[in-house]
């Protein structure tokens, strides 16, 4: 398989990576950090169109066919609306929403036969307090690939969100870090631990394996019960 994966340098990405490492033909794009892996890799702006499009096309030079993109930028300011700043506004929605838009835009212009995974949270899918920045630009996502999927559905572009829960990631280090909360977030989760990034490398895999393409529009939810139970 031919898989580019955009925000390959995050906690999910590396573990995605390592995941196909030696089985798929892998281009990675970062933006914050380098990559340490023998893996051809670029910097890439996730949210300006023309450097995800530019991407886009040097993974077709390179590889003449594409079968997946994954995007997998995100951002994660846990306040009150009324304590959130418009930068901040804009900040969130540039990074996850805008990023996967870039992605769908680039996908539906240049791809065809191809899985495309985007990325969204649980807390789109119930009322977590301080999560409105997040769920609103989440929320845009899952709208984006629904609609993305009967779009693209004649070049067979297929569209699917994966939403954790709470993973341990960099990005999640200043939760993860205090005991205290994150004792109180695991008890959010039905299955009492957050999860690890290989729990949700394990649903991409999936949803980018030939054998799956007749998934598409989907929601994916992997947050340990925390969304479907009280």
């Amino acid at each position: 398989m031919n898989i580019l994966i955009l925000g390959a340098a995050g906690g999910i990405g590396s573990k995605l990576v390592q995941d196909l490492m030696g089985t798929s033909n892998l281009l990675l794009g970062y933006y914050n950090s380098s990559l340490n892996v023998p893996i051809e890799s670029d910097k890439v702006d996730a949210a300006d169109f023309q450097s995800v499009e530019s991407f886009i096309k040097k993974g077709l030079e390179k590889f003449e066919t594409i079968d997946a993109v994954v995007c997998l930028p995100g951002s994660l300011i846990l306040k009150p609306a009324h304590k959130c700043s418009e930068e901040e506004f804009y900040q969130t929605i540039n990074t996850n929403l805008k990023s996967s838009f870039s992605v769908t835009r680039a996908a539906g212009e240049h791809l065809k036969d191809c899985s495309i995974v985007l990325m969204s949270t649980a807390a789109a899918s119930i009322g977590i307090a301080n999560h409105e920045l997040i769920a609103a630009a989440k929320a845009g996502v899952e709208g984006l690939a629904k609609s993305a999927a009967k779009t693209y559905a004649r070049k067979n572009l297929r569209f699917n969100t994966v939403s954790p829960g709470m993973v341990e990631t960099p990005l999640t280090s200043s939760i993860t870090s205090n005991e205290i909360v994150k004792k109180a977030s695991e008890k959010m989760h039905t299955l009492q631990r957050i999860g690890k990034p290989k729990d949700i490398s394990n649903m991409i895999k999936f949803l980018i394996n030939p054998d799956n393409n007749w998934i598409t529009g989907q929601n994916f939810i992997v947050d340990g019960g925390l969304s479907s139970t009280k």
